[in-house]
């Protein structure tokens, strides 16, 4: 992104204040109720933004192959603990540091990538067929997974009568 797009500029200014919102309301918790979760087999707090962190890290590293630092190594590897109901959790400090780490680096690349980097395409596998995803794709992918757990991080708050300071 690196031309002006005000319309593209606009979406990421508000992923960001949502990113803002999941650390505000992820700051207070304690170690304890960072393992409540909606559900027995359903990911906890900390579950969840550990799988949001995760997933940043695995589609600008491992996917899209953007040379990652010692920092977004650590985070890609914290995919095999999100993929694990009840794995021990990094600690809510440790986590809020994770999604402003992953947030900066993300924002560096979308800050480097012109229009046609965006249009570069990966090789991916759905269903046992062959597909290419462009850059784009994953960068959408990343927004809509980061509303979706985020989503499921502020029901989860709200049912156990934590705050969710989240808009809407």
């Amino acid at each position: 992104m690196a031309e002006d797009n005000f319309t593209l500029t606009t979406f990421y200014s508000f992923w960001k204040v949502y990113q803002e919102h999941i650390k505000t309301a992820l700051a207070p918790l304690t170690a304890s109720q960072l393992e409540v979760r909606p559900a027995p087999h359903l990911r906890s707090i900390g579950e969840l933004v550990l799988h949001i962190v995760a997933c940043r890290a695995y589609w600008f590293t491992d996917f899209m192959g953007e040379d990652g630092d010692e920092g977004m190594k650590k985070y890609a590897n914290w995919n095999e603990a999100a993929l694990s109901l009840g794995s021990p959790l990094p600690s809510v400090a440790e986590l809020v540091q994770g999604l402003d780490y992953t947030w900066q680096y993300m924002e560096n690349c979308l800050a480097r990538w012109s229009s046609e980097d965006m249009q570069h395409t990966f090789l991916d596998e759905w269903d046992g067929k062959a597909v290419d995803v462009s850059r784009a794709w994953v960068i959408w992918h990343v927004l809509e997974h980061d509303l979706h757990h985020g989503g499921e991080l502020s029901l989860t708050l709200g049912l156990h009568g934590l705050p969710a300071d989240f808009p809407g």
